[in-house]
């Protein structure tokens, strides 16, 4: 069984490709980044795990991931070689995700993009002008 579960960071925005499907015409999205994922024990620190998600998983990725969003993922690891520029081989290791989801509320992944957010001096936070008009009440 080949089955990876991983939680973890983007440690950079994920890079956008189209290609074509096999036997179609249809556009296919491809999108890549890499996982910082925590290890516990002894040797703590982090992986940096090279991952990969095709089709319309790939799009909604596109859309609302960026680095330093917490993920939870699964998948499989995929193994594959391509030879260089420079005519060497180079091995590569992948993890194919199959599914994706939110591992943090979006207050919590706010609050670091609100820390950055200059003070006006006040005491109250900066708010954009025309708030007001995407408002849901009266």
């Amino acid at each position: 069984m080949n089955k990876v579960i991983l939680l973890g960071r983007l440690t950079r925005d994920p890079e956008v490709r189209w290609g074509q499907k096999k036997n179609s015409q249809e556009q296919l999205c491809i999108v890549r980044f890499s996982l910082a994922v925590d290890r516990r024990g002894r040797d703590a620190g982090a992986d940096f795990v090279s991952c990969v998600i095709f089709g319309k998983s790939a799009e909604s990725a596109e859309k609302y991931l960026h680095k330093g969003s917490k993920i939870a993922v699964s998948g499989r690891i995929q193994t594959g070689s391509y030879t260089n520029e420079g005519g060497q081989r180079v091995n590569t290791t992948d993890v194919v995700i199959e599914e994706w989801e939110f591992a943090e509320s979006k207050a919590a992944a706010g609050q670091q993009a609100q820390a950055e957010q200059p003070d006006n001096g006040d005491g109250f936070m900066n708010i954009p002008d025309g708030i007001e008009d995407q408002l849901p009440f009266d």
